[in-house]
């Protein structure tokens, strides 16, 4: 992609059961969105001309049968399906499902063929799409698949980054699952994307404790002392500024965070309420690590208000903006470290 030309925004509805739908159409109603990149939503057109009039929207969309027939300055309606769709809100359907996940593929399958620049993906309902084409706990897991990539689910706003050692897993398995190998893996993803998506040029981390108090030399668990604390050492005798472990109950509540470019949690909810309790609904999910540029907003299909007309859209709305800052962060990133000697004009 030229750097003039519009950045081409790829979004999959999600569960057309939640909320996804509604804080999709909400956000590009407003026409000021249309300045900041061209939006192909992967759906059908009857189904968002049903919503539109559910929600009592004035968004103009056009429908497309290829991506490269998008057109900026529009909201671009991709069509995946033609057929209609019954949608009964807040229930969960496995029909349903399935719509989402064809979305999710064809949209997936625009970013693998460059139709698209970024993807931001509606919630799902993890239950619901689950089908033989569709079996991870989660889009992050997916797109790694699909991308070739080692993926991290890294949660951000301006002032706060957290990444998961570990994401969808039971918390009897985290001590087990986390290695020395899988640290190392995972501080390395996130120091680079830092670097490429997030222009730090030296990324300052911290690292959350697996137990209780990191341990407390070994006290609550033995893991911290002897998986975390060594391989953080040998990560800052490699001269990387890898700090920790911390002690999760009151890193947060300190504040110590702000003395950090990103925080590394053990476990799913340890990293995530905190970041959901700071970030006040404008949260995004960044999947770091791959090829391309996904991110979402930070919350799931709320089916206890879907069709209600109640849906927030502010994380969303975000997940837009950090899609096209992180993409247009990266493309720089790309030209800087490219060849500078070829750059100055010298011989290789």
């Amino acid at each position: 992609m030229k750097h003039t030309e519009m950045i081409k925004l790829g979004i999959s509805i999600g569960d057309l059961n939640g909320i996804g739908s509604e804080i999709v159409l909400k956000t590009f109603d407003d026409p000021r969105m249309l300045d900041f990149c061209t939006p192909i939503i992967f759906a059908s057109s009857k189904i968002i001309n049903f919503l539109k009039k559910h929600y009592k929207l004035g968004i103009h969309f056009q429908g497309i049968d290829d991506p490269s027939k998008a057109i900026d300055g529009k909201v671009n309606v991709m069509n995946v399906w033609k057929e209609n769709v019954n949608i009964n809100f807040g229930e969960e359907d496995t029909e349903i499902g399935n719509y989402a996940f064809r979305s999710l593929e064809a949209a997936t399958n625009a970013l693998k063929k460059d139709e698209i620049d970024v993807l931001v993906t509606a919630p799902i309902n993890k239950h619901t799409i689950q089908s033989d084409k569709f079996n991870f706990p989660g889009h992050t897991d997916y797109l790694a698949r699909e991308l070739e990539g080692e993926s991290l689910m890294f949660m951000i706003t301006d002032t706060l980054k957290v990444g998961l050692l570990t994401d969808h897993v039971a918390l009897k398995d985290i001590a087990t699952v986390i290695t020395t190998e899988l640290i190392e893996k995972k501080i390395n993803i996130i120091q680079q994307t830092l670097k490429q998506d997030f222009r730090v040029r030296k990324p300052k981390i911290a690292v959350l404790g697996i137990n209780p108090h990191s341990g407390d030399n070994g006290i609550i668990g033995k893991e911290d002392e002897e998986t975390l604390k060594p391989t953080i050492q040998k990560l800052r005798d490699n001269g990387d500024l890898v700090f920790g472990p911390y002690s999760a109950d009151s890193f947060f509540g300190s504040k110590n965070y702000k003395n950090f470019d990103a925080v590394v949690a053990s476990y799913h909810d340890q990293g995530l309420i905190p970041f959901k309790t700071l970030s006040f609904g404008q949260g995004v999910n960044f999947t770091a690590g791959l090829s391309k540029v996904r991110t979402s907003p930070d919350h799931g299909t709320a089916f206890e208000i879907a069709g209600k007309n109640e849906a927030n859209i502010n994380s969303f709305k975000e997940a837009v903006f950090k899609a096209i800052e992180i993409h247009k962060a990266r493309e720089e990133y790309k030209d800087l470290t490219a060849n500078p000697l070829k750059k100055q004009g010298k011989k290789i």
